[in-house]
């Protein structure tokens, strides 16, 4: 157990063709290497036989978090070019009559760093004023454009879907990102990366699951860029872990809560699903209605109180990721999946395939 908790413990080799550049041409194209934790049980199968792991009764969770464009390419007042990298949505400030609209965290890339008081131009009716220099890289901006229009808009106009780092693209994100790099239910804007065991369901198989009897709750969490974070601490329990927005609505606490009184088994779609759901759950795990900032914190020791079944992708080595996982199905057990994964083929991260654990 002492070797859960150190940080090359959760290393493995991962040759670069494992790596998606790309999404499947549908998405429930997808592959599901699945897990059956009390018998160890492992089933290479199609994405699609979800619906036969599902049950009547069952409830799937899912989480409704939008990524917006925040990636803004501009210019500094020298004329160079600058990268402005916004780490959460906008803030929209109240009472001033300037066109200092709204206020971000956000990292800058760029030649040099900009001094607070420098201003980036991204278009027209888009600049950013670099107000305070923060710890690791970050900066606070406040963001200028027209009041009048919507900052939806004028991100939309202006920026671009950001993707992961080892997503390696000439170019940068695609037309093809815009639609493929979101959730068929994502409806609140707010990540900056995706929900990405979301990206394998279509609207299609949505309602082929609600017709077996398999009812469908929303909560969000918005993913931040802390998500990428590398865990540097080789004794992991020194990691600190990055915070993010959670929302759970009373009706769909209700609706949780409600199933696992009738022994329906609650599936959680993505880590971040299972870190908002364990936060809002009280230690019968009762989950309350959420508004609030998650540090939970999940690795080997955890006590699972809220979900059953989990649905994810296949994560990046020594990441916070990998150790919530672990805690749900065992480190060793879960390295061993990797292992059979990359030797089968299977594509990993973002746009990679899937993994069902079950209980």
């Amino acid at each position: 157990m002492q070797q859960d908790f150190t940080l090359k413990a959760y290393d493995f080799p991962l040759p670069p063709e494992n790596i998606a550049q790309h999404p499947t041409d549908r998405r429930e194209d997808s592959r599901l290497f699945v897990l059956h934790r009390k018998t160890d049980l492992r089933e290479h199968l199609h994405f699609t036989d979800i619906i036969d792991l599902l049950q009547k009764g069952d409830l799937l969770v899912v989480n409704d978090t939008k990524v917006f464009p925040a990636r803004l390419l501009g210019r500094k007042d020298t004329g160079g070019k600058a990268e402005v990298f916004l780490l959460s949505y906008p803030q929209l400030t109240e009472g001033r009559t300037d066109t200092a609209a709204a206020t971000a965290t956000a990292l800058i890339k760029s030649s040099k760093r900009p001094r607070p008081g420098s201003v980036i131009t991204v278009g027209d009716d888009l600049s950013c004023t670099i107000l305070e220099r923060l710890d690791e890289g970050r900066v606070s901006i406040a963001l200028h454009y027209d009041r009048h229009k919507d900052l939806t808009e004028i991100l939309g106009k202006h920026g671009q879907i950001p993707l992961p780092p080892y997503i390696e693209r000439d170019k940068g994100s695609t037309e093809e990102d815009s639609t493929r790099y979101q959730t068929v239910y994502a409806s609140q804007p707010g990540a900056v990366a995706a929900p990405t065991a979301g990206l394998h369901f279509s609207e299609g198989l949505l309602e082929k699951i609600r017709e077996k009897g398999v009812s469908i709750a929303t909560i969000t969490l918005h993913v931040g860029y802390g998500t990428f974070a590398p865990v540097h601490a080789e004794a992991i329990r020194d990691h600190i872990i990055h915070k993010e927005y959670v929302h759970i609505s009373e009706e769909n606490a209700e609706t949780i809560n409600r199933v696992r009184q009738e022994g329906g088994k609650i599936w959680a779609v993505g880590t971040t699903t299972v870190r908002a759901l364990e936060f809002a759950g009280d230690e019968q795990g009762k989950v309350q209605p959420t508004d609030d900032w998650c540090d939970l914190y999940i690795m080997p020791g955890y006590r699972f109180k809220v979900i059953d079944n989990l649905i994810t992708n296949f994560h990046l080595p020594q990441s916070s990721l990998l150790f919530l996982v672990s805690a749900l199905c065992g480190r060793e057990r879960l390295l061993e999946c990797y292992s059979q994964a990359v030797a089968q083929g299977y594509r990993f991260y973002s746009y990679g395939d899937a993994m069902a654990i079950l209980g």
